[in-house]
């Protein structure tokens, strides 16, 4: 009798965490080596977000003026939504090269390229957590202090990553064939970011017709959570519907994602 072979998820979390010592000692050197030779290391991972950060804020903030949600600051406002999308982004564009970069160790028939995907999500979480304790303490600046609500964090940044890995699985098996593909995601998280309010409220558009584009995009979903969490307005679950659609969206790009990246990983070691 044939032996079925266990689901690819299945498999895929039984081998990160089998690795996971693995995984965290090349997030490590991913994080330190991706500005080595430089003379301040390390720091620009974390200064060119905060320049960002406060060229939107000097922008929207004092030039446009943008509003915000009722008594909190605009630069409160600014910064919970972006912390997560910055997340986000990093671990598409590096993600998706993931296997271009560590071609080596794809070519080695003994190494679970499976968790190459992870090392880069792993690595960018060390400037996510930084900028999460920055949106914290402008808060607590502000007058917002830390609520129950905050320990709703591990839950968006969950809801997030599963999201986002997915994706990336299916990204950083495509680019293997098609390289084009890394510029095509660039130029989409440039345009993307307009498609979530995060420079901008809502409540702007909220008489037009098209406010319904910005709800049905993900991120918009993992943005208001980060917001509820840190200055504390509301639970996931009063969310509803839309923590359902969410979560639609969230699963099945992981299937897709893993679905795609089973089918073609027989071939990574050809092409590269």
């Amino acid at each position: 009798m044939k032996r079925q072979s266990k689901p690819f998820a299945i498999d895929l979390l039984s081998g990160v965490a089998k690795n996971r010592r693995l995984i965290g000692r090349l997030a490590k050197n991913d994080f330190r080596t991706r500005f080595a030779g430089s003379y301040l290391g390390i720091i620009w991972a974390f200064v060119q977000p905060v320049v960002t950060v406060l060229v939107y804020w000097l922008v929207f903030g004092f030039g446009f003026k943008s509003p915000s949600d009722s008594d909190v600051p605009f630069v409160l406002y600014l910064t919970c939504g972006i912390v997560p999308w910055f997340y986000a982004q990093e671990i598409l564009i590096s993600g998706t090269a993931v296997l271009l970069e560590y071609s080596y160790l794809v070519k080695k028939v003994v190494f679970e390229i499976a968790v190459l995907p992870f090392v880069k999500a792993l690595s960018a979480f060390f400037v996510h957590a930084f900028f999460i304790l920055v949106a914290i303490v402008i808060g607590i600046l502000y007058g917002h202090y830390p609520s129950v609500y905050l320990i709703q964090l591990v839950y968006y940044f969950a809801a997030m990553f599963i999201l986002v890995i997915g994706i990336c699985y299916g990204t950083c098996a495509v680019v293997v064939f098609f390289r084009d593909l890394s510029q095509i995601i660039a130029i989409a998280l440039q345009i993307g970011i307009w498609s979530v309010p995060i420079m901008f409220s809502l409540k702007t558009f909220e008489s037009s017709s098209f406010a319904w584009i910005f709800r049905i995009n993900p991120m918009y979903y993992i943005v208001t959570g980060y917001r509820d969490a840190i200055y504390g307005r509301a639970w996931f679950w009063e969310r509803g519907w839309y923590t359902a659609y969410f979560w639609a969206w969230a699963v099945l790009m992981f299937i897709l994602g893993t679905h795609v990246f089973r089918k073609l990983r027989v071939h990574f070691a050809d092409v590269l």
